[in-house]
């Protein structure tokens, strides 16, 4: 489908690049700080939350975790090395989808799943079920946000404009395109409100807004993740969304990568 659309209707996605706050430098320095944040994280879930907890298969998770942690901060490394960066930017910016996906989707939602489990009156049926649950609004929380994205995109919302086209732009499309993902992360929350609210004697409140702070999250990366990829897209379509080896944006109207 994104085939159809041409180079400009992706312009205004190369916004980050053009501020330098996406560039490979930049982002090398961002592995290199998930490689500290990535460790502190996974402790505070498999150590601090996983202890009591009665979350299910939590040795098979933290397995399967720990491989996947260790090979991204391998990779983390290696792309944050500049000789290596300026030649795969794109494998580059894949990485740094994927790191910031565990350490901003994947972990915070264990953290707080594991600490649910830590309620004694609560079955291992009724966790897993609170945890399909919750995957089931993540989902269709992404599924929503990538519909709404192809539109604007295919409506030319990601145009280069005037700024009071933009601002215009952003208000009409933003605000209302906005809504259905609202309704269907709001409705997650409640329904995690709710469940939190009838374990009676489940913690103190400061727990409870942690764990919905952290789902928050969960949710916020997941309609993040599909601007995302439409990027990393774009890197691999489009020249003009990397940099050539003196560090400077490459610019549009060229030949695909």
């Amino acid at each position: 489908m994104l085939g159809k659309l041409s180079e400009e209707d992706f312009a205004v996605l190369r916004g980050p690049f053009e501020s330098r706050r996406q560039s490979p430098g930049n982002l090398g320095a961002m592995l290199i700080l998930s490689i500290i944040l990535q460790p502190i994280l996974f402790v505070l879930a498999y150590v601090v939350g996983a202890d009591q907890s009665i979350f299910p298969n939590k040795g098979q998770i933290f397995t399967i975790h720990l491989t996947i942690s260790i090979l991204l901060s391998g990779c983390s490394v290696l792309y944050a090395i500049p000789s290596i960066y300026r030649k795969q930017q794109k494998v580059q910016y894949l990485v740094t989808i994927l790191v910031s996906q565990n350490i901003f989707t994947a972990l915070p939602f264990l953290i707080a799943l594991f600490f649910i489990g830590k309620e004694r009156s609560l079955s291992e049926q009724s966790l897993m079920f609170l945890t399909e649950s919750i995957l089931l609004f993540g989902v269709l929380v992404f599924l929503v946000t990538c519909i709404r994205f192809y539109f604007l995109l295919k409506k030319g919302a990601y145009r280069k404009g005037t700024n009071k086209h933009k601002v215009r732009s952003n208000w009409e499309t933003g605000i209302k395109s906005y809504l259905p993902i609202m309704t269907v992360g709001t409705v997650g929350i409640l329904y995690l409100v709710q469940f939190l609210v009838n374990l009676s004697g489940f913690y103190d409140i400061e727990i409870k807004f942690m764990i919905t702070l952290l789902i928050l999250i969960f949710f916020t990366m997941l309609f993040v993740l599909p601007e995302q990829l439409v990027i990393l897209y774009c890197k691999y379509r489009f020249e003009s969304f990397n940099f050539n080896e003196k560090g400077d944006l490459k610019p549009m109207g060229r030949n695909r990568s």
